[in-house]
């Protein structure tokens, strides 16, 4: 599961290869020069690296992607709940909403949601 860490440069990078897959190598270093301020090396010293780490795949210089966005924001937060709150959904969201307020509709959608995913 390792492959699934990104620094936020790689997460930035598969972020565009998300939004525009499939996409020409060619396109994606016109994008990373517009939007990461990237030159044609730095484009490909990232996507060689993403394409090791099986992230993302280069084939017949077209880009896509392995991994979702999804299965990369879950493993995220899996790490970021275990590394600040020993794993405890709890424990986060009572530091989370410790200074907050919930409107009716955000209480009513997270119990729905509470609901559905409670142990029988």
């Amino acid at each position: 599961m390792d492959k699934f860490n990104l620094c936020e440069s790689e997460y930035r990078f598969a972020s565009i290869v998300w939004e525009n897959e499939p996409l020409g190598s060619g396109k994606l270093v016109e994008l990373c020069s517009e939007k990461l301020g990237w030159k044609k090396s730095t484009t490909y010293t990232v996507l060689k690296k993403l394409c090791q780490k099986e992230i993302l795949q280069n084939k017949n210089s077209i880009v896509t992607s392995v991994v979702k966005r999804e299965q990369i924001q879950k493993f995220e937060s899996e790490q970021f709940l275990e590394k600040n709150f020993g794993g405890s959904l709890p424990k986060f969201i009572t530091s989370f909403m410790s200074d907050k307020k919930l409107s009716k509709a955000d209480a009513d959608y997270l119990k729905k949601l509470i609901d559905n995913y409670e142990e029988e």
